[in-house]
């Protein structure tokens, strides 16, 4: 049955409709570690639920549990709230709604089968994942920042922290989660007895990273309950301080969900400050980086002058060049927002 229970229409087309479409939507997520004996049942089973309420999003299932980011249409949000209490494994399963809401955070329905809902390369027979770090709340996550003896970190990617970061907090350079466990274990090896305070967006990433650093020996190891997404919501109606500053970072059409004004980073092209996430407009480059509106003209939202010239070209020209893997920008490669190990650096507007 699973085969048919996906979507068939072309991405772009799906992504116009969704820009033309003014339904009102709530874009929420949630997470959960619990055991699904027939993920792939799972998956159909909430793909058919799901998309008769014209539900969009990206959704991971696992045999370890569910990460889910979705875009509900606000008028089906009770009859979805519903359906998910119906099944036995998701009951009462927080959820986390975001920040700032357009509407257009994601333009299809994707659930996906994976080994893990959150790539970390851990063994996870290796130690006990459940015995997670304590969950603090935005009140209690504040009064411990305000303590000599803490010590945060970011458990997010370069590109995440870069535009948005509680204060004082140590922000790893690296590109993936799978990355970031073992570099945060050995640079805080000698700071075992002092208290850890760990934070991601919506709280899944702090779930089993906590639960890593116990196991390797930190004993006071503390979370932001429901991450950024959660600690926002909560100092918004208790009229707390924000100690997060800048942009929460999303894996969605948005980008970004402002939490203060304060501009943290720069436009990777001219260095003006500015924290908006772009992707390079030629596919094939498709690179994620910050650029400000004056570059985004000048370069044809393009993250270079080869890129640039790259989609000036026809689009039969273009799947050419593609499929004789013929890049003339190859010397522009990057990670994601930084530079590659090759020293290339992004070219800056003259």
């Amino acid at each position: 049955m699973g085969k048919f229970l996906y979507n068939r229409v072309n991405k772009e087309e799906l992504r116009m409709r969704l820009m033309a479409d003014s339904t009102a939507r709530t874009t929420l997520s949630f997470y959960r570690y619990v055991i699904f004996n027939e993920p792939q049942l799972m998956r159909d089973q909430l793909f058919k639920s799901w998309d008769e309420l014209g539900v969009l999003g990206r959704i991971y299932i696992a045999h370890e549990g569910i990460n889910a980011q979705l875009s509900v249409p606000t008028a089906n949000f009770e009859r979805w709230k519903n359906k998910l209490q119906e099944v036995a494994e998701l009951k009462d399963v927080p959820l986390k709604i975001a920040v700032e809401d357009d509407g257009k955070s994601f333009f299809k329905l994707a659930i996906k089968v994976r080994k893990k809902i959150v790539a970390d390369g851990l063994e996870d027979d290796a130690f006990d994942v459940t015995n997670v770090g304590n969950h603090l709340t935005a009140e209690e996550f504040n009064a411990a920042l305000d303590s000599e003896d803490t010590v945060v970190v970011d458990m997010r990617n370069h590109y995440e922290s870069e535009v948005g970061r509680f204060e004082g907090a140590i922000c790893p350079d690296v590109d993936t989660f799978k990355e970031e466990l073992p570099w945060v274990a050995e640079q805080l090896k000698d700071k075992k007895d002092k208290k850890i305070l760990m934070y991601c967006t919506g709280g899944i990433r702090c779930e089993k990273a906590s639960a890593y650093m116990k196991h390797m020996g930190f004993e006071d190891v503390n979370q932001l309950y429901g991450g950024i997404i959660s600690y926002a919501q909560e100092i918004k109606e208790k009229g707390l301080e924000s100690k997060f500053k800048g942009k929460n970072f999303v894996f969605d059409e948005r980008l970004g969900e402002r939490i203060t004004e304060d501009i943290l980073s720069t436009c990777h092209q001219c260095g003006k400050a500015c924290d908006n996430h772009t992707n390079c407009a030629n596919v094939e480059c498709n690179l994620l980086f910050i650029q400000c509106d004056d570059c985004k003209a000048a370069f044809n939202n393009c993250c270079s002058d080869n890129c640039r010239e790259i989609i000036a070209q026809p689009v039969e020209v273009q799947k050419e060049m593609r499929k004789g893997k013929i890049h003339p920008y190859s010397s522009m490669l990057y990670r994601k927002g930084r530079l590659r190990p090759n020293g290339k650096e992004l070219q800056k507007k003259q």
